[in-house]
């Protein structure tokens, strides 16, 4: 076993796994796995800057995750920097700010490199299952981007487009600072239209229709699942490998944009980070189902975070 720490540090949120890896077995033991909502890609899409105060909780989510890194004696750590910080003029002082912290320069991988871990992360335990039929289409919906993967075993094609829930609401949503509560039909169909735009440019490059089995990945997705369930509180365990028709996604990406921030907020599995920007995830989540003629969703909460593991185990 090699004790390794992950981290994935998002648009939306940074993500810490400290895990048991058995490259022989192919078990992964998670110690640790944590998350905090950081929002490091705030107003990236329109200044093209990460402002100070995202740099600042992103910094102080580092700090908590060493001190977490440091009690269970994890051997090898990988930082990983996704949509957010790809896009950033002032990203080396993002970069000196981990690299002060944690030790890591974080590395700002490319789109295909990002597919390829949450592939990895999403399929090892599902390959072997006898009702999921292959090719799998694995879709991480970011903050900042969406991650498409077709593979079987390995990654056949795999592309990643500046659509995320986060994005899609800044770019849409947000007036004069304040985001549309609940959005308007013309602001529901300009998203829409954008989202549409990015699996055209998707599909030129990664043979969508041609999978069988759909794997949805990242908060979006798994907030579904749990409001889907009516899960009393957020349940990992019970969230994992759940699946969720197209008609609840349907159903539930409807509620979500046309209920109001109080309404979403009070939904008991909803993290506080998620309540503005859950409405546009969930409807990124649905065209998709739609463009491929998905009939259901497989949720998976092992993504990027556990793909990054393997790497270094």
């Amino acid at each position: 076993m090699t004790r390794v720490a992950a981290i994935d540090c998002g648009t939306n949120s940074i993500r810490l796994l400290v895990a048991d890896a058995d490259p022989e077995t192919g078990e992964l033991v998670d110690l640790d796995r944590r998350m905090v909502i950081v929002r490091l890609g705030q107003g990236v899409d329109r200044t093209g800057r990460l402002a100070p105060e995202a740099l600042q909780r992103t910094f102080a989510a580092c700090r908590e995750y060493a001190a977490v890194i440091k009690e269970y004696g994890a051997e090898r750590l990988r930082f990983v920097a996704t949509s957010a910080s790809r896009d950033a003029e002032n990203r080396d002082e993002f970069v000196r700010g981990v690299l002060d912290i944690l030790g890591v320069e974080p590395e700002v991988i490319s789109g295909d490199q990002e597919a390829e871990f949450s592939f990895t992360g999403a399929t090892r335990e599902l390959s072997g299952r006898d009702d999921l039929a292959k090719p799998f289409l694995v879709v991480d919906i970011g903050g900042g981007s969406t991650e498409f993967v077709v593979g079987d075993e390995h990654v056949r094609a795999a592309r990643s487009v500046d659509v995320g829930c986060v994005r899609m609401t800044e770019r849409h949503l947000v007036h004069e600072g304040h985001v549309s509560d609940p959005p308007t039909e013309a602001e529901t169909a300009s998203m829409r239209a954008d989202i549409e735009r990015a699996l055209d440019l998707a599909e030129e490059t990664v043979p969508l229709r041609e999978a069988h089995t759909l794997v949805g990945l990242a908060g979006s997705v798994t907030t579904l699942s749990a409001i889907h369930q009516d899960l009393p509180e957020y349940d990992s365990a019970a969230i994992h490998h759940s699946r969720i028709p197209y008609a609840r996604v349907r159903e539930i990406t409807e509620w979500l944009l046309r209920s109001t921030h109080a309404e979403r907020a009070a939904v008991p599995s909803m993290h506080p980070g998620r309540v503005d920007v859950i409405g546009a995830g969930a409807l990124v989540l649905r065209s998709i189902m739609e463009r491929v003629g998905a009939t259901e969703v497989v949720v998976s909460e092992h993504d990027i975070l556990d793909g990054i593991a393997w790497s270094i185990a």
